[in-house]
């Protein structure tokens, strides 16, 4: 009987991610499919199709037949039997989250945090007090900056896109 190793919680988490995005991309499929498509996302398809057929995944003919029903294809829903048994076209990007109005709210009270420090830092720059004024101001500023990066979701998810 072969030994069954214990599954990480790091491999759990990435295994939950995977099945949320094909989630969502399923979902936009479903809302699009009634959707007429446009000469841009056909000229898409058949990039995509074209791609297919030079790495090896179709023959001439396949592609042909495909190209040919693309071409009389209405709507999104239509394009299911033509990539049957390829990968879908990226014609449903997972779209940008937009941050949700939480985080503003919670960068709305970062800010009323940091207020009093750099007020203080102010203060003390009017006196000629500059090491006080930046041990107080510098830390609020930055506490300000990274707080608005993280309600406007400018984390390492956009950085790598």
């Amino acid at each position: 009987m072969a030994e069954r190793r214990p599954v990480k919680p790091g491999e759990l988490m990435g295994l939950a991610a995977a099945a949320g995005q094909e989630a969502r991309l399923v979902a936009a499929r479903r809302r699009m499919a009634n959707i007429r498509l446009t000469d841009e996302e056909r000229r898409i398809c058949t990039d995509e199709l074209a791609e297919q057929f030079a790495i090896g995944r179709l023959d001439e003919d396949e592609l042909h037949r495909r190209v040919d029903r693309l071409n009389g294809a209405v709507t999104h829903g239509d394009l299911q039997p033509i990539f049957a048994g390829l990968p879908a076209p990226s014609l449903y990007p997972p779209g940008q989250r937009r941050p949700s109005r939480w985080r503003w709210a919670a960068f709305a009270g970062a800010v009323w945090l940091a207020v009093p420090f750099v007020l203080t830092g102010l203060v003390f720059l009017v006196f000629g007090r500059e090491l006080a004024a930046a041990a107080f101001g510098l830390p609020a500023l930055l506490w300000t900056f990274v707080a608005y990066r993280w309600a406007a979701g400018k984390g390492k998810r956009s950085r790598r896109s």
